[in-house]
């Protein structure tokens, strides 16, 4: 029989596992990101450690062992920040898990970094610098180090303050930056740095537009039909059919570099074969899917799921395609002139560097992935399968066409401008609307100026923000990387 006393006894015990069940949650939630940062060191260490062993007794052996460090810290920020762009829309969508967008970019971008990634990389990013104007050996291996140390730390910045920047821009100013402080500004390929300034417009508003105007061909053709289900019947095959010559032609001419080189006729004609076939076996797929589904639009999302996951798997291969290159391109160059005492325009990259660039970024994605893919995904405009197919698509036709124009691109800008772009269009087109239908409201049922300017479907405050991030990327990663020359070449001379 129970007493007062017990009843005392069990109220004081259930209390006190209350608050011991509020100390573990706390203690989980403060030692999660500890633990990441944890993992994140053991991996620096590890690949600093494997290169140390792989390269034996040489006179530059700890320039190489800290060369690795480096590269791998890189590797690790990219995953965290540049693959957000691939994943993000599916995520946002709904079309995937957080926990599925993580595993399919860790399988697909070490794939493609590993199976498809350069075995040649131009050491001094496309141009940037000349090495001959630089000199030694040694000046040029810690301009090489300068440009890693310095691109990690601001992408690594960008990640904390919630801005997908571009990488590759990244390196370039790093690049530059220690260039001109180890030979001057004469050393600087000042047109190809004019190029990549005009990416920073030229991406986005590609980008922007290109996935606007598929938004817009999905609202009339499909959304705005009565007949919903037969309009997504005849259409939802025919974008996929372009979704796959988009990729098709995307990956045989960034993807398969290592494996065949391509010129950009024969990938348009691929991608026209591939795209015919996925049209002719998607057409009665997507008939038997649509089967029972009722005429509205929250349907429509379905027939549009399966087609976004595999854009976002197939951005992420061509992505650790290229952009393996960006941790492990300087890296390469600090290990030919350390072994080789020269400096080569071109290396070939060595196999355990392109497994720590793959690895590096399978790690960073999953380690600190999920910030940015909910910034991108989620916080900028809402998205469903309908818009992110539309953003993965503008980014696939993107890089083609800059390709074919012979303007360098950044995928971060073609991506997250798609999605402004989606966004953006969404505004012009509920704003037309409702001034569509405000005619024919008596004065008194009108929507204010004042509330239409709070219904904004893109957030200013994100869009300020991740374009100023990307303005000051080049400049910002220059400063730190001349800094950070004169700081190893101090340490060192």
């Amino acid at each position: 029989m129970s007493t007062p006393h017990d009843g005392k006894h069990w109220s004081t015990l259930d209390r006190d596992l209350h608050r011991i069940s509020h100390l573990e949650s706390a203690t989980l939630y403060v030692a999660r990101p500890m633990v990441g940062l944890g993992i994140a060191l053991a991996f620096i260490v590890l690949a600093a450690g494997i290169a140390g062993l792989l390269t034996g007794e040489q006179p530059n052996t700890m320039i190489i062992i800290a060369a690795a460090g480096f590269g791998a810290y890189m590797a690790i920020n990219i995953g965290a920040n540049d693959v957000a762009n691939n994943m993000g829309p599916a995520v946002g969508a709904n079309a995937l898990t957080m926990g599925g967008a993580i595993a399919i970019a860790a399988i697909f971008e070490s794939a493609g970094a590993l199976l498809a990634g350069g075995d040649v990389v131009s050491t001094i990013s496309k141009g940037i610098i000349d090495p001959s104007g630089i000199g030694q050996a040694e000046i040029f291996v810690w301009a090489m180090m300068a440009a890693l140390i310095s691109s990690a730390l601001w992408v690594n910045i960008a990640t904390w303050v919630g801005a997908p920047v571009s990488t590759t821009h990244s390196v370039v100013g790093g690049v530059m930056g220690a260039g001109i402080a180890a030979a001057g500004f004469a050393a600087v390929n000042w047109p190809t740095m004019g190029k990549i300034a005009a990416s920073w417009v030229i991406s986005p508003v590609l980008g922007g537009v290109i996935a606007a105007c598929f938004l817009a061909f999905i609202k009339s053709r499909i959304i705005y039909q009565d007949d919903k289900i037969a309009a997504a019947r005849r259409w939802v095959p025919v974008l996929i059919g372009i979704m796959a010559a988009a990729f098709a032609s995307y990956l045989a001419l960034k993807g398969l570099k290592r494996i065949i080189k391509i010129d950009i006729q024969t990938a348009l004609l691929i991608g026209l074969g591939t795209g015919v076939l996925f049209y002719a076996v998607s057409k009665p797929f997507i008939r038997k899917q649509s089967e029972g589904l009722e005429n509205r639009n929250k349907s429509l999302k379905v027939l549009f799921g399966i087609p976004l996951v595999f854009s976002a798997a197939l951005l992420s291969f061509a992505h650790g395609a290229n952009d393996v290159a960006n941790a492990v391109g300087p890296l390469a160059a600090i290990v030919h002139a350390a072994e080789f005492g020269d400096i080569a325009a071109k290396v070939a990259i060595p196999t355990w560097v392109m497994i720590i660039g793959a690895f590096g970024i399978s790690f960073g994605l999953f380690l600190f992935g999920p910030k940015l893919i909910r910034m991108v995904g989620e916080k900028i405009t809402k998205l469903n399968p309908m818009r992110a197919y539309c953003v993965a698509l503008s980014a696939a036709i993107t890089v083609i066409v800059a390709s074919w124009l012979g303007l360098p691109v950044s995928s971060t800008h073609i991506a997250v401008g798609g999605i402004f772009g989606v966004g953006f269009f969404r505004e012009w087109d509920a704003e037309r609307r409702l001034r569509k239908s405000a005619d024919k409201r008596p004065a008194e049922a009108r929507i204010a100026p004042e509330e239409r300017r709070r219904r904004k479907l893109v957030r200013r405050s994100h869009f300020m923000t991740i374009v100023a991030a990307w303005v000051i990327t080049v400049p910002a990663a220059a400063s730190m990387s001349a800094v950070i020359f004169f700081i190893l070449n101090g340490i060192t001379g």
